[in-house]
């Protein structure tokens, strides 16, 4: 299957999940991104894929306007050691470039974390290819990955 954004709707539609897949321009940063649709930074969910020392993943839905707190996030995953992985490595575990990366899809169910301040919203995020962005109820979204709810980020610089 050559168009990812199949893959996302397909898979999103296994699990019940209702997505808006749109076609947008590029953009060269989160917030250009956000400009683009027409939404605050905030409303855009970084997927990070998370690789564990034991050569395992995760799927961090992180807040466009947040970042990221490591400390919180090994605590809340019970683990002394996380890191991004190399973008082969990320491509590998999930099937999708990153800036693309979306736990819908993703060619291994991996543990989804996702930061409480998303529930109750509509987010946007990856949609398995550049150039486009999926829209779709955080909660429903939760539902579906059975995800981990908690404060995991932090302030963006």
């Amino acid at each position: 299957m050559s168009d990812p954004t199949i893959r996302v709707r397909e898979a999103a539609r296994e699990r019940g999940l209702s997505v808006d897949v749109r076609e947008r321009p590029a953009a060269s940063s989160l917030d250009e991104a956000a400009e683009l649709l027409g939404i605050p930074s905030a409303s855009i969910v970084k997927t990070l894929v998370v690789k564990r020392s034991d050569d395992t993943y995760l799927f961090a839905l992180v807040p466009g306007d947040r970042a990221i707190s490591w400390p919180k996030l090994r605590a809340v995953v019970g683990v002394n050691k996380l890191r991004l992985p190399e973008p082969e490595l990320a491509l590998a575990a999930t099937g999708y470039e990153r800036g693309t990366i979306v736990p819908i899809g993703s060619t291994t169910d991996w543990p989804v974390y996702a930061d409480e301040r998303i529930a109750g919203t509509r987010i946007a995020m990856g949609a398995g290819a550049h150039g486009y962005s999926l829209f779709v109820d955080a909660d429903d979204l939760i539902a579906a990955y059975d995800a981990v709810v908690a404060d995991i980020t932090v302030d963006r610089a």
